[in-house]
């Protein structure tokens, strides 16, 4: 850790309007990078971390976001003065849980029940248990709430079990027993499934899966009866000697029971989609090495593969991006792509599951803790593939209308047309009735496309599909 660096300028610092419900920790923004202002009693839970062996092994290992100390001013939290101020790594792209597949679920719950089990050890404890508190470095979770971690007071009960629950057990039961992806259930709830919502979808053959009874029918039970705990039950606790030896050994349980829990896609048309698209190899192999050669034209900072299915085209327009954010609206094929990029240990290519035709708006207090997609990181190069069909026949948005929403993200943009007489375009429109989508014809999406865009490229790469490059309106021509 570093004890002290230059004095950064902080002036035009816009808060982190997601920060504010931790009165001794806000987060910031200045200059491109991440700061947090401390309370005295914040700065003091800090520097214990700081000296702690949990702090250097798992900021080493890469699951806590690297952190240090620096001299500058900066409001403080709340009306309170800043006792000390944080500078962390960015992230490169922030994503929420109700954008994870399950697999990603399950390896941010397991790395903070890890992160509780080696606080305890130094007698430290995570105030929450906020499954927002956890980001990705591509396939790698990252632990970014440093703020959570404070001095363990004796006798006290894991305070954060609740939202652990709610967060994260519930969601991972919801898809591991009952086959429900819980993605809209997490959106339409920033605190997550409570025990009683829980309890209700639960059968009664479920209570006796593993976990079932003691988290979710007793957790409901004694939550109806007693209500949440406070500051009485806490005392009472403490009276009665709750150890933190109590506290490990339901983590450690907890742990095992997340460890089991599993979900595998169905093998449906998208996952299984390489073997059956309408490509023959030699096409197939044309339109990647047009990816390529746009991908390597320059570096990319950010890049986004919109309808990615299982990630042929975003692992090759990752070549040429410093980052890049695959997105599916099928979860079967992202939870299929974020397993191999775990094995292969990649942190470049980030997952993440959501219909495009209804992406993640803000959310929380006054719609500002949770951002829209387009308001973390506009893109700097946007691949759409065999999607505009999707979005534009099954979808019912209009074809200008997609391409002015891309047009509005400022992005350079990879996009695939396939033509009326395309088989997956004539099974969509088969569908429809006769006369619908008038829209939907290749001269008419060239000229919205070049009235949105600067068209650098246009390649057919197979009978009844078109490849295009085109670069935001008003942006220089490379070099």
């Amino acid at each position: 850790m570093t004890t002290a660096g230059p004095a950064p300028p902080l002036a035009g610092a816009s808060a982190e309007p997601g920060s504010f419900r931790d009165p001794d920790s806000t987060v910031f923004y200045a200059d491109g990078a991440v700061y947090r202002a401390l309370s005295e009693d914040g700065l003091a839970d800090f520097e214990l971390l700081a000296q702690s062996k949990l702090f250097t092994r798992e900021t080493e290992a890469g699951r806590l976001v690297p952190t240090e100390l620096v001299e500058g001013e900066a409001a403080g939290p709340r009306a309170g003065r800043c006792a000390g101020l944080l500078r962390h790594e960015l992230i490169p792209f922030v994503s929420y849980p109700y954008e994870w597949p399950f697999g990603m679920q399950r390896d941010a719950a397991l790395l903070q029940l890890d992160l509780v089990s080696a606080a305890l050890d130094e007698d430290l404890m995570l105030k929450d248990s906020s499954s927002y508190n956890v980001q990705w470095r591509g396939s790698q979770p990252v632990f970014v709430d440093i703020g959570s971690f404070e001095k363990l007071r004796d006798g006290e009960p894991w305070i954060g079990y609740r939202q652990f629950c709610m967060l994260f057990l519930y969601p991972l039961m919801l898809q591991a027993y009952k086959g429900l992806a819980p993605h809209a259930w997490l959106r339409g709830s920033i605190d997550g499934i409570s025990p009683g919502e829980m309890r209700t979808v639960m059968s009664f053959r479920d209570r006796f899966r593993k976990g079932v009874t003691p988290h979710v029918m007793l957790h409901a039970r004694l939550e109806r009866s007693h209500g949440e705990p406070g500051k009485e039950a806490k005392s009472e606790l403490r009276k009665a000697g709750f150890k933190k030896e109590i506290i490990k050994a339901n983590v450690t349980k907890l742990h095992k029971l997340i460890t089991r829990l599993d979900w595998s896609p169905a093998a449906g048309v998208w996952t299984e989609y390489e073997g059956k698209n309408t490509y023959e190899d030699a096409e197939a192999e044309k339109k990647a090495q047009f990816i390529r050669e746009v991908a390597n034209s320059r570096d990319w900072g950010l890049a986004w593969d919109l309808g990615c299915n299982e990630g042929r085209y975003s692992r090759i327009a990752a070549e040429g991006a410093r980052h890049l954010v695959a997105v599916d609206a099928d979860q079967g094929p992202v939870e299929h792509l974020y397993r191999s990029l775990k094995e292969e240990g990649n942190t470049k290519i980030t997952t993440l599951t959501m219909n495009l035709t209804d992406p993640s708006p803000g959310l929380g207090w006054r719609g500002l803790e949770r951002k829209p997609l387009a308001d973390r990181g506009a893109p700097d190069l946007t691949l759409c593939l065999a999607l505009i069909h999707h979005v534009s026949i099954a979808g019912n948005v209009p074809v200008r209308e997609y391409l002015d929403w891309l047009a509005s993200l400022g992005t350079s943009l990879i996009i695939e047309f396939p033509e009326r007489e395309d088989p997956m375009v004539k099974t969509l429109l088969g569908a429809k009735r006769e006369g619908l989508h008038t829209d939907y014809e290749t001269e008419f999406f060239e000229r919205a496309l070049g009235e949105a865009f600067e068209v650098e490229r246009r390649e057919r790469v197979s009978d009844t599909r078109l490849l295009f490059f085109a670069r935001p309106k008003g942006s220089p021509a490379p070099a």
